[in-house]
């Protein structure tokens, strides 16, 4: 198939030099940073989540991947499907690069009413062709909308021949379609990144699109491209609200990859924030391009990208490179007079770590607390949960034998949580990646609650129930198995869970 493939492409005279990729020889394998419940392909370079829907009682996670290199590529679907959103089952690819380009990034919906007449509940992917010749050329118009779909549960899928079905009005940047069904006006509607700002088109069909108004180009965080749109409603307090997602790069908060929000309304054409304030789903550096899986009724789970594109290409995983974030499940809080986006990882991530459960009470931290026998081998593949009465400063800090350490905690002065790598491993790939990464604390209750997810290279912090939201990679060169706790202030521990997952690696 790849012969096929690579002939194909040369064919139509995308073989460039950018699949001068595939003679790159793939380094040795990295089995100790095989992450256990997030998925991760099996070899070669994966990015964006695409197309992302639950149907018939399977989760579809689609994924910007190159099956023949480590870097980026031209760009296919990959596929993955999972029953639980913590064991996932690598697929064939789904959609490869034609005459119209490489298959960038889209969404998925189940066409419950055969609108597009391709058949009753088909899966149809709407996504990006993007035309590495026009883009070398100089052309505007080198990305535009395409469909394809699916009548066999996703595992084949056949392009639309008139695709693309919506092309591109002159603009450099017009991609990532994420489309869903605004049943207020029974129709599909299109939130698409064009550049500095989103623009929202509706179709009947998912064929026939009509442009109806842009957002953002005087609003949020500009310090670079918009990107990996996606727009839904929530409800808080009994009242709808709706949510956009906007993927930035460069331009995050602790520099590189990042997606802020805005929560409004939408009327079925246009989008009006509550607030222009800019604000984050993950303040971490390696949440990217997370958008929500379509079709899970009153559940709206997201997933985003495990890497940060100012090292990406970089990280030092083999034979596959980069990872997903675990699925979290997405709510409202009003905090004051604001109102923040929450996120939690789904239930089945806590139901899925049972092994070797450990829970201490009561614990008094006075300068500091070694607990690494008390606990089931720290700093690995664990889930750990901290609660306290009176949130004051402390580090937790996972160390091993070579002196490297990862620490997490919370800086009372500064009222921020944060994530310190700069001595955690090899960061030898790339001097963007060590450093001290901070959030702030939204939450203004004494009493906090840590949740802290480790899967072998990453660690994901949800504080305060969801209302600050950190993730970070590190790459040990061994396991990082001494765990204490340091304070100054006293810090007193109410309980501290620490259980493992009941799943291998793969």
């Amino acid at each position: 198939m790849k012969k096929a493939l690579l002939l194909s492409l040369s064919l139509l005279g995308f073989l460039d030099a950018s699949l001068a990729q595939t003679t790159k020889p793939i380094p040795p394998a990295t089995l100790q940073y095989r992450p256990a419940y997030h998925f991760s392909p099996a070899k070669m370079w994966m990015n964006d989540p695409n197309g992302m829907v639950y149907h018939n009682g399977t989760y579809h996670l689609f994924f910007q991947h190159y099956p023949d290199g480590m870097e980026w590529g031209p760009m296919h679907w990959g596929h993955a499907t999972s029953k639980d959103l913590v064991s996932w089952q690598e697929q064939p690819i789904a959609l490869y690069p034609d005459s119209l380009g490489y298959i960038f990034s889209g969404s998925a919906v189940v066409d419950a009413n055969n609108t597009a007449g391709f058949g009753k509940n088909a899966l149809v992917a709407i996504f990006t062709h993007h035309d590495p010749k026009g883009e070398k050329a100089g052309s505007k118009t080198f990305q535009n909308q395409s469909i394809a779909y699916s009548l066999d549960e996703g595992k084949t899928w056949k392009k639309y021949a008139q695709n693309p079905v919506l092309k591109n009005p002159g603009i450099t940047d017009f991609r990532d379609p994420k489309v869903s069904w605004y049943e207020a006006g029974k129709k599909w509607v299109m939130t698409l990144a064009t550049k500095d700002r989103i623009t929202f088109y509706s179709s009947p069909n998912l064929k026939d699109w009509t442009k109806l108004s842009e957002f953002g180009e005087k609003l949020g965080a500009h310090g670079g491209v918009w990107e990996c749109p996606d727009l839904f409603p929530l409800t808080l307090e009994g009242k709808t609200h709706w949510v956009l997602l906007v993927s930035i790069n460069p331009g995050g908060p602790n520099s590189g990859s990042a997606t802020q929000y805005f929560v409004g309304q939408f009327d079925g054409k246009t989008f009006t924030p509550g607030s222009t304030k800019t604000q984050w789903v993950d303040y971490g550096k390696d949440d990217y391009a997370g958008v929500t899986y379509g079709n899970t009724g009153n559940r709206r789970i997201f997933q985003g990208w495990m890497s940060n594109w100012e090292y990406a290409n970089q990280v030092p995983t083999s034979p596959w490179r980069n990872a997903m974030t675990v699925p979290r499940e997405l709510a409202l809080r009003k905090v004051g007079t604001s109102v923040y986006l929450t996120s939690q990882p789904v239930k089945e991530v806590s139901q899925l770590m049972q092994a070797g459960r450990v829970t201490l009470q009561n614990l008094t931290v006075s300068q500091e607390l070694d607990l690494s026998s008390r606990l089931p081998n720290p700093g690995d593949k664990l889930q750990l949960k901290l609660s306290t009465k009176q949130l004051t400063d402390f580090a937790l800090v996972l160390s091993n034998s070579r002196g490297e350490e990862l620490v997490i905690g919370y800086d009372k002065k500064a009222n921020e949580y944060y994530v310190d790598r700069s001595k955690a491993g090899n960061s030898s790939f790339s001097t963007k990646f060590p450093g001290r990464h901070a959030a702030p604390r939204y939450a203004t209750t004494p009493a906090a609650d840590i949740t802290m997810l480790f899967d072998g290279t990453s660690v994901e912090l949800f504080a305060d129930n969801g209302l600050t939201v950190l993730t970070e990679l590190f790459f040990p060169n061994e396991v990082l198995n001494t765990l204490k706790l340091k304070s100054s202030s006293g810090l007193v521990i109410t309980q501290l869970d620490c259980a493992k997952p009941a799943l291998a690696v793969k």
